[in-house]
């Protein structure tokens, strides 16, 4: 398979594992679907179309956890506030990421698609940041793909304004391609780069899909 790095610049990805969750009673990223944790499946579609990547945590306790079942190509990184929020999770990634393009993602979205993935990048090329949107107008900014430095610099202010959502970010970076999600339904018909589990039922929801999806011989494409 040809590697995004081949034909672009450096790139990197960022996963914000968050924390704990008081709906699982554990750390989500954590969370076994098929015997391995959501993370897992998320990397495992990932990690080879970036030239690294960074999970993003935010405890030290998290890092004894993560470093047991991660790879060791994987660097795992501690938020720099004690503030938990997906700014600052994406503001301290943004700012240990070397690429010059990053993808953005969060910890429970396990059947992301490797081809979005690449297609967000590459939209990124030359823009501060390529976001999916809905009909409705809402952004997707944790599947997204953003200029390291652009997105870096946006996050730092959003914070020194006291602005702790993604959005405020956005409103500062200035090249913005949004991208329709009809877009990505060419090449992930059912939009699962999108699904996301927030509670018991999603889990049990995604364990049906992912028996479905190794009967169709799914390959994360």
């Amino acid at each position: 398979m040809l590697r995004l790095t081949q034909i672009s610049p450096r790139t990197s990805v960022v996963i914000l594992a968050g924390g704990f969750s008081k709906r699982f009673g554990e750390d989500k990223a954590l969370l076994k679907l098929a015997r391995k944790p959501l993370i897992l499946h998320i990397l495992d579609r990932i990690i080879t179309i970036t030239d690294e990547a960074l999970v993003v945590v935010s405890s030290k306790n998290q890092v004894e956890h993560y470093s047991k079942i991660l790879p060791t190509t994987v660097e795992i990184v501690v938020d720099e506030y004690k503030i938990r929020t997906p700014l600052v999770g994406a503001m301290t990634g943004f700012k240990r990421a070397k690429g010059k393009y990053t993808l953005l993602l969060p910890c429970d979205t396990p059947f992301v698609s490797r081809s979005v993935a690449v297609l967000l990048l590459q939209l990124c090329i030359d823009r501060d940041a390529a976001i999916p949107r809905w009909p409705n107008s809402y952004l997707e900014p944790l599947h997204a793909a953003y200029s390291t430095k652009s997105a870096l610099t946006a996050a730092r202010m959003a914070l020194e304004k006291e602005q702790l959502n993604m959005r405020s970010m956005i409103k500062t970076l200035d090249d913005i391609r949004y991208i329709n999600v009809d877009t990505i339904k060419k090449i992930d018909p059912d939009l699962m780069t999108f699904f996301n589990i927030n509670v018991q039922d999603d889990l049990r929801r995604a364990e049906k899909l992912l028996q479905n999806l190794r009967a169709s011989s799914y390959s994360g494409l």
